[in-house]
Order: structure tokens, then C-alpha cells, then sequence
């Protein structure tokens, strides 16, 4: 899987408008600032809070 460079440099939070890190080994997309993991689908990103994960303390802390 592979997000398109262009795709990339576009994505923000859609809650917060804040930067985001991609995890495309993990299919998720984390805006730490929110604490949410959005799930990457088929190579789509679904930014949608109602789709996203709360990430854990840990997650939330260390950086990849």
C-alpha cells in the first residue's frame, strides 16, 4: 500500500486541522494532537471521527 505523495502533503485533521503522521505499515493515519488513529481502507484514508480509534497513552507519547 501506498499513499500518493501528493495525497500526503494534503492530509490534515479534519477535527483540528493539525498535522498528522502516516502509518501506512499500520493503516492508520494519528493526529496526536486529537489523540485519534483514522483507518486507512483499500489505500483511502477515512477521516472521519466517527471511523477513527482513540490512540492509547503510549501512542499518544512516543514518536515514531
Amino acid at each position: 500500500m501506498s499513499l500518493a505523495p501528493a495525497l500526503k502533503a494534503l492530509l490534515v485533521c479534519p477535527l483540528c486541522k493539525g498535522e498528522v503522521e502516516i502509518l501506512e505499515t499500520e493503516h492508520e493515519i494519528w493526529c496526536r494532537a486529537d489523540g485519534l488513529a483514522f483507518p486507512i481502507r483499500d489505500d483511502i484514508p477515512v477521516m472521519l471521527a466517527d471511523e477513527a480509534r482513540t490512540l492509547t497513552t503510549d501512542e499518544r507519547l512516543v514518536r515514531s
